[in-house]
């Protein structure tokens, strides 16, 4: 596993933040092979969340209902972030679950039905691997126009997005880092939903 490089978009003219995070994980051929379908896609997206609970001390929790997805802390109504139910893309080599952002204490009033959180894999092609015993693939984490609560607005958004900066969005590198990193042992999560299981996987 190694992190690629950690890019952090200049923030928009109204607050947008958008951050990105790129790692490449190098996997045997078979087990590469083993884990690319849309199921697996599934269980990557619940990985992450389970990822947060865990690295949280079960301090944060993740709330499923059919049309969102809820990041809390211990319970509701404390609702850090809320997401619409997560859009899948999974075609030939590439593959990518979004969450679109609804509301919640971290986002601000202007950034609400704003934005998204998006983990995207890609693979090379068959052509480019065939030879080779194991294969590199890419996992991006994004959060794109994103608006901030701590970050303010008005006359404040200029220390605001300081304060960001230097508290909430070092901690989500931290975390992401050590998420992507993770990934390396393939222990991912079996999903709570599995709606692009096939028949075999959930009957």
């Amino acid at each position: 596993m190694t992190i690629v490089r950690e890019q952090q978009v200049p923030a928009a003219p109204d607050g947008g933040v958008t951050t990105r995070q790129v790692a490449d994980v190098t996997l045997p051929r078979e087990e590469l092979d083993r884990v690319w379908s849309p199921a697996y896609l599934e269980r990557l997206a619940s990985t992450y969340w389970r990822f947060l609970t865990r690295v949280s001390l079960g301090l944060l929790r993740v709330l499923y209902s059919e049309d969102a997805r809820e990041v809390v802390v211990l319970t509701r109504p404390f609702v850090l972030l809320r997401f619409h139910a997560p859009e899948y893309e999974a075609e030939g080599d590439h593959g990518a679950v979004t969450w679109r952002i609804d509301r919640g204490i971290l986002v601000a009033p202007a950034g609400r039905s704003r934005g998204y959180l998006r983990i995207t894999v890609e693979r090379p092609s068959e052509q480019e691997t065939q030879h080779q015993a194991e294969v590199t693939g890419r996992v991006t984490s994004e959060v794109a126009n994103f608006y901030p609560t701590i970050a303010g607005w008005g006359w404040f958004a200029r220390i605001g997005g300081f304060l960001y900066g230097v508290t909430q969005l070092k901690i989500h590198v931290v975390i992401t880092h050590a998420f992507l990193r993770s990934l390396a042992r393939l222990d991912l999560a079996e999903s709570r939903v599995g709606a692009l299981a096939s028949p075999r996987e959930n009957p």
